[in-house]
């Protein structure tokens, strides 16, 4: 593990990336969460706060159309505009001091998820030009740490300081890490050659992306067994309430058993690399998808115990099939496509997630929670025949 770390951190440019992460992510991860607090103090109303996540996460429905520009101009530039851009913005909501003014926060939030669109397709890109290939899997998944690591540490400064100072001052500190990230991303070294300009109508290069991942033998049964577990993952979400209250506790301990799935999501990052080496992505995402299969499935248990091991299993084995997509991408999408086609990528595997989480909801009202997660667990493993089936070569 400490052969990885070290080993990705000699890399100058992947070292750069993952500090970018960590400082930008901290910021991301506070303002997500006071978002949804602030709309709540403003209105009293539930919905109008849980619009908030939805804001974020719906330009992710059309990456494919805003992973053209990460195509259409060099990477790391955009990055950087992207960060001073978001920098600039979030200032803008001091303006929100009452629930009239709640146009602003959306309007910013909507802004803020298709900026993070676009700079989630560039970066990926670049990342595959910028860091070593050998390199890729251990830094998809210590990028995974990073990320998960900043979830865990960044809403309690976030709930903190809106707490003492309001939720401007939060979107203040997310401005202060995006200058920051902008800062960290132009002392990259990396040489780019100008996108060459593409003449096809403008729906053909949207569509580009799309084309390669379905035809390509490699990565549709990755991207396909992404998006079927983000859909079970969603599923699986929609229960955490009733797990809780079928131990007996309140909805606070929900808290408990997220931080558990946190920790494991931290692990499961720090020792990808090496297990992507050794198993291949196909093989590393299929055990991913047991262990989290058998670990939804024991949630129906009732103990404390069994809830927190199987949170923290679930946070290791979830992440296994999207880290072994994000590298098969990186490494088998040409230079000039790999903005679109990961931005595409990303919104085949993480749009399921929402429809689960809707479908969820309706069923945990209907059905008794404990079959449900037994349920859950079985039809998780038919994502596995298209994963462990015999690899076909691309002139087949």
């Amino acid at each position: 593990m400490t052969w990885t770390v070290t080993r990705v951190l000699g890399d100058r440019n992947a070292g750069l990336y993952l500090a970018g992460v960590v400082v930008s992510g901290f910021g991301s991860s506070a303002m997500w969460l006071v978002s949804g607090i602030w709309v709540k103090d403003l209105t009293g109303s539930n919905g109008l706060a849980a619009l908030c996540v939805f804001a974020l996460w719906a330009p992710t429905l059309v990456g494919p159309v805003l992973g053209v520009l990460a195509d259409r101009t060099r990477r790391r530039p955009l990055l950087i505009a992207v960060n001073l851009a978001l920098a600039a913005l979030l200032p803008t909501l001091f303006a929100v001091t009452t629930r009239g003014r709640l146009w602003i926060l959306f309007t910013v939030l909507l802004i803020y998820g298709a900026a993070g669109v676009v700079h989630d397709a560039a970066e990926s890109a670049l990342v595959a030009t910028a860091v070593d290939r050998h390199l890729l899997g251990d830094f998809n998944g210590l990028r995974m740490t990073a990320a998960e690591g900043m979830k865990l540490l960044a809403p309690l400064t976030g709930a903190g300081l809106y707490a003492a100072y309001g939720g401007a001052r939060v979107a203040v500190l997310d401005a202060v890490t995006f200058a920051l990230a902008a800062g960290l991303y132009a002392l990259l070294r990396v040489r780019e050659t100008p996108p060459v300009p593409d003449p096809s109508a403008w729906r053909a290069r949207t569509a580009a992306g799309i084309r390669h991942l379905r035809h390509h033998p490699e990565l549709r049964p990755l991207i396909l067994a992404a998006a079927t577990t983000m859909l079970f993952a969603g599923l699986n979400g929609a229960t955490v309430y009733a797990v809780a209250e079928g131990l007996g506790h309140s909805p606070a301990y929900v808290g408990l058993l997220y931080v558990a799935q946190g920790v494991g999501s931290v692990l499961i990052g720090l020792v990808s690399g090496p297990l992507l080496r050794r198993l291949g992505e196909r093989r590393f995402a299929a055990y991913g998808i047991v262990l989290t299969a058998v670990a939804v499935a024991l949630r129906a248990v009732p103990s404390d115990a069994v809830a927190l091991v199987c949170g923290a299993a679930i946070g290791f084995g979830l992440p296994c099939v999207l880290i072994a997509a994000y590298t098969a991408v990186q490494r088998e999408t040409p230079a000039p496509l790999l903005g679109r086609t990961s931005a595409t990528a990303n919104t085949l595997m993480y749009a399921p997630n929402a429809l689960g989480l809707a479908v969820g909801a309706g069923l945990i009202e209907l059905v008794d929670y404990r079959p449900l997660l037994l349920a859950l667990g079985l039809t998780r493993l038919l994502t596995l025949p298209p994963l462990l089936a015999r690899r076909t070569t691309r002139g087949s």
